[in-house]
Order: structure tokens, then C-alpha cells, then sequence
């Protein structure tokens, strides 16, 4: 496998002199073909991460899991979202598990601080403590059950990649985004499998499904609950509230995809080093040159004082 050869696409200058250089990879496309690339990703496979979410919620629509628990919209965006864990989030998420008729032991995307740096406080000034329903994964696993319940599969081992239902999302992400042969797979933060393949297939998978009639609620979804699909300084978030017909998607490891669903094109970005403040004016500046979106964002490098002393550039 010929590794993969990571292009200078952020600086950050201070006072003139380069601070901090990040490198990675952007691929564009449509269904058919690359359409503008940046750094040589040699078809070398990255995990998807939780860029896999609405793929794997395709499921939903598939099953008619959304008809047999009459799941509203902001339940399926929530089963498609890394949420922050603030309140709008964790009830919507509780709900759910309850109309499925589920008990939260079950879930086993395991435990972390919410996201929100607001909702942390909040626990701290009030005596509580994190739960599964602040984990940013929990809508993901509560859809998994709820496919689990629907199907009368083991809802014990619904993370085990021999499980039905892994090999059914497998085989379902597989076919959205094209891919013709086996890549890597190993355990997602939250513990579930969790697959890679090239940059140029992941695209193309959501191009399949956000422009896909068929799939219409998930597109619907994300673009009428962008909060919900993120939360407080989430990026998908600021990208689907300032723009028409966008879809975006975060994922760990510098990963965002962005699909314009009424031109039918899409990229992604892979920060390697991880960096969220690089990825984050990486791409909204490749949204405001293809004029898709002119999202502000602050660029500026400062001192405690609040002195400019720099700026944070693309090389695009």
C-alpha cells in the first residue's frame, strides 16, 4: 500500500514568521469522477469516524425504522449527530430510547464530558455528573438498538462485528460509496466497528445519499436540525446554519465532508495533525471560493490581552 503524501494547507503566521504548518488532503467530486485534489492520498484508506453516522443511519429509511417508531425528524438527526451533550441533545436522546422501549444499560457507546463547554459547567455548578446520553455517539447506538429491537436481533452484542447488524452497515456503506474491495476496519471510539476506504469513495457515498430522493428525510434532517447534528462551536453545525441546500458532517482525525445537494458535488478534508482550528478555516474558506458559503470566522491570532499578533492562512 503506498502511503498517502500530505499537502501544506494551513499556516499560522505570527508577526510574519510561520508558527505552526498543518498538512493533509482535500478531494472533490461528483458520483462520477475527481473533480480537484490536494496532496497525492494515492487511494490510501482513512476511517471514516463519525463521518460513517448518516451512512450507517441510512438504515432507518431501509428498515422503515422511522415509520415503526414514528421517529420524528430531530430523532433522526440525532441518531445521524456527534451532539455536544447539551440539554436539547440528551432529552431528545432519552426519548427515543424510551419509545423503542429500551433501558440505557444497554447502551454501549460508553462515557465522556459533554462536548459543550457550556453543559460541562452546568454539571459542575450543579452537583451532577456525565451520563451515556451526553456521549456524542448515544443516537448512533440507540438507532443500532432500535434496529436490533425492530429485527429481534441480540441487542447484547450489537457492537460485535459479526453481529447482523454490523454486517448489514458493511455491506451498506460499501454500496453507497462505491467500494469495491475490502479496507481495514477496527473499533470506533464508541466501541462499534468502524470502516475506512479512500477519500474519494467517502464523498461519493454521500453524494449517493443526500442526493437520493429516497433518502430524503436524512437530507431533511440535517439541513432543518443543524443544532442538533452538532451543537454549541460544532463545525457542521456553523457550516448547515449559514448556507442553503449544504450538508456537512464531522469526523476524530480531521475529517469533514460537505455536500452541496442541490449542485450534486461534494469534498472532504483530512487535517492529518488533527487540528480543529485549521480544519475549521480550511474549510470554510474552500466553501466561500467555490461561493457555495461565506462563513465568518475568527482568523486571528491573539495575545491574553486581546492584541492581533497574527493570522491563520490557507495556501488554497
Amino acid at each position: 500500500m503506498i502511503e498517502p503524501i500530505a499537502e501544506k494547507l494551513v499556516k499560522f503566521m505570527r508577526d510574519g514568521l510561520i508558527e505552526q504548518e498543518h498538512f493533509g488532503f482535500i478531494v472533490m467530486c461528483n458520483k462520477s469522477k475527481i473533480i480537484y485534489s490536494a496532496g497525492s492520498s494515492n487511494n490510501y484508506p482513512f476511517y471514516l469516524r463519525s463521518c460513517a453516522k448518516p451512512l450507517q443511519a441510512s438504515l432507518i429509511i431501509d428498515f422503515g425504522m422511522d415509520k415503526f417508531f414514528d421517529m420524528t425528524e430531530e430523532e433522526i438527526a440525532l441518531c445521524c449527530a456527534s451532539h455536544a451533550g447539551e440539554k436539547v441533545h440528551t432529552q431528545i436522546a432519552e426519548n427515543l430510547l424510551k419509545k423503542i422501549g429500551i433501558e440505557p444499560s444497554l447502551l454501549k457507546c460508553g462515557l465522556h464530558k459533554p462536548l459543550s463547554k457550556d453543559e460541562n459547567l452546568r454539571l459542575i455548578l450543579e452537583h451532577e455528573t456525565e451520563n451515556v446520553f451526553h456521549n456524542n455517539c448515544s443516537g448512533k447506538h440507540i438507532m443500532m438498538l432500535g434496529l436490533c429491537e425492530m429485527n429481534g436481533w441480540d441487542k447484547l452484542s450489537y457492537d460485535d462485528i459479526n453481529h447482523p447488524l454490523q454486517k448489514l452497515i458493511k455491506q451498506k456503506i460499501y454500496e453507497l460509496c462505491g467500494v469495491k474491495q475490502n479496507y481495514p476496519v477496527t473499533k470506533d471510539g464508541c466501541g462499534v466497528p468502524i470502516h475506512s476506504m479512500p477519500l474519494y469513495n467517502m464523498v461519493k457515498g454521500y453524494l449517493n445519499l443526500f442526493c437520493n430522493p429516497f433518502y430524503e428525510k436524512i437530507k431533511n434532517a440535517f439541513l432543518f436540525n443543524p443544532y442538533i447534528i452538532g451543537g454549541q462551536d460544532r463545525l457542521d453545525t456553523k457550516i448547515i446554519e449559514n448556507s442553503q441546500n449544504i450538508v456537512a458532517k464531522v469526523g476524530a482525525g480531521g475529517l469533514c465532508i460537505v455536500v452541496n445537494t442541490e449542485e450534486q458535488e461534494g469534498f472532504v478534508v483530512k487535517v492529518s495533525d488533527s487540528n480543529m482550528k485549521a480544519r475549521e478555516v480550511l474549510v470554510t474558506d474552500i466553501l466561500k471560493n467555490l461561493h457555495w458559503s461565506d462563513i465568518v470566522v475568527d482568523k486571528t491570532i491573539k495575545t491574553l490581552h486581546n492584541d492581533i499578533v497574527g493570522e491563520i492562512v490557507t495556501t488554497l
